[in-house]
């Protein structure tokens, strides 16, 4: 499938859930790609790319900045604590706020540099063990906490159980941002994103789907 194809169904998935055009934000998740496909989509005009590892982003976005103008990097796997610095110096937003430990550094680092991504806090909605996220019966005071810290929190993130109907945690995460006055909503990947944005997604998280199988381990 091309880049064209995906763009061309999150078009149609806004139209058909009456969203306005171009509501929704297309992810390229590029982790663990190689630079020449990715370059191949960076030179099809795609500029908003999705990594999950810390060191992965460093060893590839400084180059492909240097080269294509209007570069937006989100982080979008678990964060160590130790990696936040970095994290928040690579990336335009981040997708796996999920503990308070992370939050209270990342709100340090804020402080001291002032300048903080966009966040998103991560959300385990099927509650899996070996999953990171916070809790949905722990999400409000979370979402409270990372307020209190000061934290530019856009939204709400998750990954649905695999063996899952998808569109049950879509829905969950919706309701949570709804009644803590959230706006955004990073769900739906490469094989559920159209019912990701008939409930409400503003970020898809496209991976396999633009750029092929990927070349090394999810």
């Amino acid at each position: 499938m091309s880049l064209t194809e995906i763009t061309s169904r999150i078009s149609a998935a806004e139209s058909a859930a009456d969203r306005a055009p171009g509501s929704v934000k297309l992810i390229a998740v590029s982790k663990v790609q190689p630079n020449d496909r990715v370059e191949a989509i960076l030179d099809q005009g795609q500029r908003v790319f999705g990594e999950n590892r810390v060191q992965e982003a460093a060893g590839k976005w400084p180059d492909f900045r240097s080269r294509f103008d209007g570069i937006e990097l989100h982080l979008i796997g678990p964060l160590q604590t130790n990696k936040a610095r970095q994290a928040m110096e690579l990336a335009e937003a981040i997708h796996s706020v999920d503990r308070p430990k992370l939050a209270t550094t990342l709100a340090r680092l804020a402080q001291e540099t002032g300048h903080c991504p966009d966040l998103f806090i991560q959300v385990n909605t099927g509650e899996e063990a070996q999953k990171a996220g916070v809790l949905p019966k722990d999400a409000d005071a979370f979402i409270q906490q990372c307020r209190d810290l000061d934290l530019p929190i856009q939204g709400l993130m998750c990954i649905p159980p695999a063996e899952e109907e998808a569109s049950l945690h879509f829905a969950l995460l919706a309701k949570i941002a709804t009644r803590n006055g959230l706006s955004g909503l990073s769900m739906g990947m490469s094989g559920d994103f159209e019912t990701a944005i008939a409930l409400g997604a503003t970020h898809v998280r496209v991976g396999s789907a633009i750029f092929g199988a990927r070349s090394g381990s999810a």
